[in-house]
């Protein structure tokens, strides 16, 4: 249920990325968590002391799945803005991208300048330099937006 929660404030700050809105009943698009849990997916969440209450506070998730598969893929992450640069996505992203032997492969928007200087960094550091490619495809059924990255482990 966390990450279903969290889910809409991942989806809210892509909004303007990918020219989203809220449906009929106020949420944003949430069909990828209906595959989930399975057999094929995992999901990770980061935790931090909430500043009024002391008590430990969802701050992020990743969402993985491929696990049944030959390629693995990060379906969702979102890290809290109040906690971006601090770290904790930084080492979310590589733990867990490290319970799970690769090949793998990551996607973001073009138009996500952020998300593609993060996932090259992490790329670099779980996979090694030049141990990986990025890749563009275009988006299926949007012909009209830019084509989507994928960096890709070897």
């Amino acid at each position: 249920m966390i990450v279903a929660w969290l889910w809409q404030v991942f989806r809210h700050d892509l909004a303007l990325i990918v020219n989203g809105l809220p449906y009929a009943d106020g949420r944003y698009q949430a069909a990828q968590l209906q595959r989930f849990p399975s057999p094929d997916g995992a999901g990770y969440l980061a935790w931090r002391a909430h500043p009024n209450t002391g008590e430990d506070a969802p701050v992020g998730f990743a969402v993985i799945e491929g696990l049944a598969g030959d390629r693995r893929s990060v379906t969702g992450f979102w890290v809290a803005p109040a906690v971006r640069r601090t770290g904790i996505g930084r080492r979310l992203a590589i733990e867990a991208l490290s319970r799970h032997e690769g090949p793998w492969s990551i996607g973001f928007q073009h138009d996500n300048a952020s998300a593609g200087r993060f996932w090259r960094e992490i790329a670099d550091t779980a996979f090694g330099p030049g141990r990986w490619s990025e890749h563009q495809r275009s988006v299926p059924g949007k012909p009209h937006v830019p084509p989507d990255h994928f960096i890709e482990s070897d």
